[in-house]
């Protein structure tokens, strides 16, 4: 766009409307301490004005808003943020496994879960705010939902520190020396980072990343 024009057009415009305009730089963006000051005072003035009546909002909100009543027996959803499943896409995975029965209450609002044989390496005592209440599909009334499946990590049942897949690559400072995050059948052991020389078949494994 002609400079000349954009300048005629913002002087035009300004004068149209009474005020006056100070062009900045990009990477200055504070030519005018009159103009930040009046930001600073428009700021505190809106947050004075939506603060009215936040104390009455928010006991409203907490007389209607009830906490979960868990007790053992219930079945619930357990957030899959600490299952360290790193495959795939971390958006599309889904948030919460389960479902699974509660099995015992304990103090500070956590609970212990019956986990299904293939999390059973997992810690079974989860926090409020890790859980929520699971609701079954009504068939009668939904006929054609589709069931969401049990979120399980794949694994195997046999084989210690045997590697079954390669989940991630990353290569150091040097960019000689490559290494891959694997995953074993053994579902008591963690992922870990190893160098290329000390996977075995990697050519194979790699294929598959």
């Amino acid at each position: 766009m002609d400079e000349n024009f954009t300048s005629a057009l913002w002087t035009s415009l300004h004068q149209s409307f009474g005020t006056k305009v100070s062009l900045s730089t990009a990477y200055h963006p504070q030519p005018d301490g009159l103009a930040e000051r009046m930001i600073q005072t428009l700021d505190d003035m809106v947050r004075r004005i939506f603060a009215y009546g936040l104390e009455f909002k928010e006991y409203k909100r907490d007389k209607s808003h009830a906490t979960p009543d868990f007790k053992v027996g219930d079945l619930v959803l357990v957030s899959s943020n600490n299952f360290n499943n790193n495959k795939g896409c971390k958006n599309l995975k889904y948030s919460f496994a389960g479902p699974f029965a509660i099995e015992a209450l304990h103090e500070e609002n956590s609970f212990e879960v019956e986990l299904s044989e293939e999390l059973s390496n997992k810690h079974p005592t989860y926090p409020m705010s890790m859980i929520k209440p699971y609701k079954s599909s009504d068939a009668e009334t939904f006929p054609l939902r589709k069931k969401v499946p049990q979120f399980i990590p794949p694994i195997e049942t046999s084989g210690i520190k045997k590697i079954t897949k390669v989940l991630k690559e990353r290569k150091l400072r040097t960019k000689k020396v490559r290494k891959y995050l694997v995953r074993y059948i053994d579902p008591t052991c963690e992922d870990e980072w190893l160098a290329e020389k000390d996977i075995p078949e990697t050519t194979k494994l790699t294929r598959r990343l």
